[in-house]
């Protein structure tokens, strides 16, 4: 089954390969890693969806991320509200004559064209990750020349927003 989870970490060299290496070694398959730097200069967030077997599992991947130092705090969001979106650029093959039904398609998705070339379009889509999906399923017919995701990046919805007090981390200061 798909966790997500999401780590508030010190943002310092080194951090990504500790926590891989923590999932790497306890064989947690992960499907997506996004990072970056959160409303508080030193911090950042990363958000990671792993394949785990049971609620069991999902709990030690939790309890072993923090262990580690630079991590200030895990969380599994998985059965919460969450904000969650994912971005995917798409070059699709195209002549003259079917980029006005490609840009029919992509309308309803809000997505948008945002590089025109002799033989392609690159379309730009954000999301949820079905959404992406269906996309691409309807854009597949006419040649994915090349695709690139970003991967699932989320947190609480609003009223559960859990404020973590960092005053005591001296990168702050």
């Amino acid at each position: 089954m798909k966790r997500i989870v999401i780590a508030t970490v010190l943002n310092q060299s080194g951090v990504l390969n500790k926590i891989t290496g923590v999932l790497a070694k306890r064989k947690f398959n992960i499907e997506s890693i996004t990072v970056g730097h959160t409303e508080n200069d030193g911090i950042s967030r990363m958000t990671f969806v792993v394949n785990v077997d049971d609620d069991a599992q999902a709990e030690q991947l939790t309890k072993q991320l923090n262990k580690l130092i630079d991590v200030i705090k895990v969380q599994d969001v998985t059965d919460q509200a969450i904000v969650a979106r994912e971005l995917a650029l798409v070059k699709v093959l195209s002549t003259a004559q079917t980029r006005s039904e490609i840009g029919g398609i992509v309308e309803p998705f809000r997505a948008s064209i945002i590089d025109v070339s002799r033989d392609s379009v690159t379309i730009q889509v954000t999301g949820d990750s079905e959404k992406v999906e269906a996309l691409i399923d309807l854009l597949k017919p006419y040649g994915i020349k090349e695709m690139v995701r970003t991967g699932l990046t989320a947190f609480l919805r609003g009223s559960q927003k859990q404020v973590t007090d960092l005053s005591s981390y001296s990168l702050l200061k």
